[in-house]
């Protein structure tokens, strides 16, 4: 007891400038957790270094005869709704497949359902995505976009109908 009473028994005490247990305990916690965040987001990148060369585009020949001057035409074709992107994108169409009626085209594209396409369905063009300057390859083309909302036309080039 005489330990307690000569220490100042309950009197407060200065404030010490070195930490206590608690406070050294949180210290090393903060930062073992922030080696563990920093390991973890190496490992992350990592991976993300390694899988990365599996996920560049390959070019499998299919454009090894295709013209250059008619890929950077392709390349550059753009609609109200913007680029058409290339003409990997696009398909050609048949006449059966695309009409025109009171000055509203429309095409038939295949409805695609978890990658497979499944049956051909009729889609409006807007305005904004018909192309108006000429075919040079002479045919049909549509570029559709497949998303949650169903298929979309991005670009059409229509084509002579005959």
């Amino acid at each position: 007891m005489s330990n307690w009473i000569d220490s100042g028994g309950e009197k407060p005490r200065l404030y010490s400038v070195r930490p206590t247990i608690c406070e050294t305990r949180q210290r090393r916690i903060g930062g073992a957790a922030r080696w563990r965040t920093v390991a973890n987001l190496a490992c992350v990148l990592a991976l993300i270094a390694l899988a990365a060369p599996f996920g560049h585009a390959r070019d499998r020949g299919q454009f090894v005869n295709t013209n250059a001057e008619l890929k950077a035409w392709f390349d550059g074709l753009r609609s109200g709704k913007g680029p058409c992107c290339s003409d990997a994108d696009g398909s050609a169409l048949s006449d059966a497949d695309w009409d025109s009626k009171d000055g509203h085209y429309r095409v038939r594209v295949p409805y695609v359902i978890d990658g497979r396409p499944q049956e051909l369905v009729w889609v409006e063009v807007p305005e904004e995505a018909v192309i108006s300057e000429p075919s040079r390859v002479g045919r049909t083309m549509v570029w559709p976009i497949y998303g949650y909302m169903g298929v979309a036309v991005r670009c059409f080039m229509p084509g002579s109908m005959t």
